[in-house]
């Protein structure tokens, strides 16, 4: 799980923007949903933490399954957010765009996530 949340947090800035921008720069809405998945991730982590407490405290085995199950969910909800504002930005402006190189790259990284999703 640590290593979903290295990927996610690699791809925010300090300024807390996701990158890749969207061609044409960062508006509005894109800054509400950074906050939002960045206020996201941080319950998140949080949560991991609460975790690893029941882990060292040798809490029940099933509860720590069940938190696991918590926080991956939140992860696949947030992964799932970040997919949709890719998707309706970058794919859209790559697909859309007069470059068949850059089409050929968006649409194989896109399907390069999905197959690690499947392997995960």
């Amino acid at each position: 799980m640590s290593f979903v949340i290295a990927r996610i947090l690699d791809r925010i800035n300090p300024a807390g923007v996701i990158y890749p921008y969207p061609p044409g720069g960062v508006g509005e809405k894109k800054q509400m949903q950074t906050q939002d998945t960045l206020k996201r991730l941080k319950t998140v982590e949080g949560h991991l933490r609460g975790v690893t407490r029941m882990v060292e405290e040798d809490a029940y085995c099933i509860d720590i399954i069940r938190q696991i199950q918590a926080v991956e969910a939140a992860l696949n909800k947030i992964s799932v957010g970040i997919l949709e504002s890719h998707l309706n930005s970058c794919v859209t402006t790559a697909i859309q765009g007069d470059d068949p190189t850059e089409r050929e790259r968006v649409l194989k990284e896109i399907t390069e996530v999905f197959a690690m999703s499947g392997k995960v």
